[in-house]
């Protein structure tokens, strides 16, 4: 039996260990029963395994092969989000980590059965994706030092692919949040001209934001998402706004200018009505960067489970895994799994179908068994 049909026969085993994971919801960083529940089945299966990586809820598995051979990364997020429902705050896993968990968890304990034949194969379950703060963390501690590959995954919802389809190249865009203070001067409603409104300024601000314009053949926008402003009484004049900008640009060159431009927005913007400003980046994602070779090598994977594999697609959303790219000079390759899912990721109603935990499960064991076996 080869290993693809292990997991088609040991799909209730997946099923389960999905709806274990989705009981379960926690936050970045608070993922305890989460962390611990994973560790104990790496552990279980006879992985070395360690825990509270870099003082956190990260885990990471370790299997080695009896031959030389490169050191490869399965990475997977497990943290839910937290949403206000009827008054209640309640964590649910509606961005789909709990399934992320299981495939890569599957892909792990295959192996450790089968055993690799060279290198080191690392199952990395990282906390705190929707928090921005993990991937860094996890670089931080210096678990992921001798890796050279890593590959990810994550179940796109229903416009980007459908069950049955997968993209070797999740091509996410560069996201990042700026905040800018303005700064005026208080006056009384009846004496404006002795003061400078702080929201006439911010109001020059946005559309100083709005008329930026970059390169065209590059997808990118910036949107003001937050303004406040008041000093208590109707009648005075407000004298400090407070506003957020979101920041969306398809590549890391692209974001690097707009943020530039953005601060040069502002601080014109405001200065054009005498207020001052100061500005700072509050923090954020940098964009795909990956290597060919391992994008070639998931497609074949893809086309081996699945009989074909989609190009490359491109979303404007923002994940914290491009930091081991970027910041970890890792090869990576990042996998957007069709599932069926809707209406959409991030809504607490997300749904989709369990099958796609068995194509993706697949999908990561050949590509364990075309790089360490």
């Amino acid at each position: 039996m080869d290993i693809l049909q292990e997991i088609e026969m040991r799909k209730e085993e997946i099923f389960n260990l999905y709806h274990t994971l989705h009981a379960m919801p926690e936050v970045g960083f608070q993922e305890i029963q989460t962390s611990q529940f994973l560790a104990e089945k790496l552990e279980g299966a006879g992985i070395v395994t360690e825990t509270k990586i870099n003082g956190t809820t990260g885990v990471i598995g370790v299997l080695r092969g009896q031959k030389s051979g490169p050191v490869v990364c399965l990475r997977a997020d497990m943290d839910a989000l937290a949403f206000k429902i009827d008054g209640k705050d309640v964590n649910i896993h509606a961005c789909g980590h709990d399934a992320n968990s299981t495939m890569v968890l599957m892909a792990a304990l295959v192996w450790a059965k089968r055993r690799i034949k060279r290198g080191t194969l690392k199952i990395l379950f990282q906390p705190a994706e929707e928090a921005l703060g993990g991937a860094e963390a996890m670089l931080k501690s210096g678990i992921l030092a001798d890796v050279e590959e890593m590959f990810g995954i994550h179940l796109r919802p229903i416009q980007e692919g459908k069950l049955g389809q997968a993209t070797p190249a999740l091509c996410h865009g560069s996201s990042y949040i700026m905040w800018a203070e303005i700064k005026g001067l208080p006056a009384h409603g009846a004496r404006p001209h002795l003061g400078i409104n702080a929201i006439d300024a911010a109001a020059a601000v946005v559309n100083a934001v709005n008329a930026i314009r970059l390169n065209p053949t590059v997808p990118f926008s910036v949107k003001t998402t937050k303004l406040l402003a008041n000093n208590g009484a109707n009648n005075i004049i407000p004298d400090r706004a407070e506003m957020v900008f979101d920041l969306r640009a398809q590549t890391n060159e692209a974001m690097e200018e707009l943020q530039k431009r953005v601060q040069r927005a502002v601080e014109n913007g405001a200065a054009a009505l005498g207020a001052s400003s100061r500005i700072s980046v509050l923090g954020g994602v940098p964009g795909a960067s990956y290597d060919q070779g391992l994008i070639d090598l998931t497609s074949k994977a893809i086309q081996k489970v699945l009989g074909e594999t989609m190009d490359p697609v491109i979303t404007p959303g923002g994940e914290d895994f491009h930091y081991y790219s970027t910041k970890g000079q890792i090869k990576t390759a990042y996998i957007g799994l069709g599932a069926d899912l809707a209406p959409g990721l991030h809504h607490p109603e997300m749904k989709f179908n369990l099958e796609a935990l068995i194509h993706g499960a697949k999908i990561l064991a050949a590509i364990v068994e075309e790089r360490l076996n």
